[in-house]
């Protein structure tokens, strides 16, 4: 693609910190673990973090260490990525697809009490694109029906709502850093909590069950391999050194797009501020205007690509995913996710792309618009 849907930002520092532990004979649970665990905890507020190998796994051990089992039920958004759902699944529960609010693209907290069962553990709630949830209001359903909430801020770190950062409000949060977030370590990701007896579990599961170094070949319990590399922790610390300045830029990158696109026919920018909260722009997504169906919006993707301008089709309902039919899950009204996810467009968004290539990327977007509509 002449220009990519995503583009991670690499710096000469970047590069060094990583080439630094290369020439060390410690490339796993080293010292950049600690460091890296303790910048980002300082950054969030949270007492623990767990630096693990992905966003997913840190989904995963978030719902093992909070007791989930099989049978039991999980509320999820069904407009979201699919780790989300698949986390749940990995441990024979049961998702609960609910419903998004059509301004936020959230968990709608309006439609989460209905979905509430004997059976239901835990919420999941996203922090979509970046945009924060109205956490306050999920937590208190969540207190109130004894569930633990789950905060996927996998695409929102730097996010805020009501002056905390996301990820670290609910029982326990996650964050991912594959390459088109807004820092990476490559692979990777991370748990978060304040729980010091929930976050001791996490780190033993994390590293096959065990329990400490010194009986490397003892373990408590039956874990996985996620850990994370020396590498990627020395990546990550060196790009959360300027997280300010990446955010900022990335602010930048989404109201360059807004001028262009504010008011066009056919299309529908998303907002640029939100009440209660801040921003952390992961992605930039466009609606299609409700005249379009999926199938128009599949054919301006595919023009645009043809024309070497990266797109993405954000997000494809996790309840119509081919990986779930069969599957058990249990679905609320779910109206709005289908009705804006077959709309729904994620333009180039990265933070080098320069103001040329956003322009080329709104005219190209105007013109294949205004010919669909024709």
């Amino acid at each position: 693609m002449r220009i990519p849907l995503s583009s991670p930002d690499l710096s000469e520092a970047d590069i060094a910190a990583v080439s630094e532990v290369l020439r060390t004979t410690q490339l796993s649970l080293g010292p950049k673990l600690g460091e890296f665990e303790r910048a980002l905890g300082t950054y969030l507020g949270a007492r623990e973090v767990v630096a693990v190998s992905s966003g997913t796994s840190a989904l995963h051990l978030s719902l093992r260490a909070l007791q989930v089992q099989e049978g039991d039920e999980v509320i999820v958004p069904s407009f979201a990525f699919i780790a989300v759902a698949n986390a749940v699944r990995y441990l024979n529960a049961i998702p609960v697809f609910v419903d998004v609010q059509s301004r936020t693209l959230n968990l709608d907290p309006e439609k989460i009490e209905s979905a509430i069962s004997l059976r239901t553990k835990a919420i999941i709630v996203v922090h979509t694109f970046g945009v924060p949830a109205e956490i306050d209001r999920i937590r208190e359903i969540a207190t109130r029906r004894r569930l633990f909430l789950v905060e996927d801020s996998c695409e929102a770190l730097g996010a805020e709502y009501r002056g905390k950062r996301t990820g670290a409000i609910g029982d326990v949060g996650v964050f991912g850093f594959y390459p088109n977030k807004q820092i990476t370590t490559g692979e990777g990701g991370a748990f978060v909590t304040q729980n010091s007896e929930i976050a001791a579990r996490v780190r033993s599961l994390r590293n096959h069950g065990r329990t400490g170094a010194e009986n490397w070949l003892q373990h408590e319990e039956i874990g996985y391999n996620y850990r994370v590399s020396e590498m990627n922790c020395a990546l990550g610390l060196s790009q959360l050194a300027r997280l300010d300045s990446i955010l900022k830029r990335r602010t930048e990158v989404a109201e360059a797009y807004h001028r262009h696109l504010q008011g066009q026919d056919g299309l529908e920018p998303p907002e640029l501020e939100i009440a209660c909260g801040k921003i952390s722009w992961f992605v930039y997504v466009v609606r299609l205007t409700p005249e379009f169906s999926s199938e128009d919006r599949d054919w301006i993707l595919a023009e645009m690509e043809r024309r070497g301008i990266g797109c993405g089709r954000y997000f494809a309902p996790l309840h119509l995913q081919p990986a779930y039919r069969g599957t058990p899950h249990r679905c609320m009204d779910l109206t709005v996710t289908e009705s804006i996810a077959r709309r729904t467009l994620a333009l180039p968004f990265f933070n080098t792309i320069t103001p040329e290539q956003i322009a080329e990327v709104c005219a190209t977007l105007q013109e294949l618009t205004q010919k669909r509509r024709r």
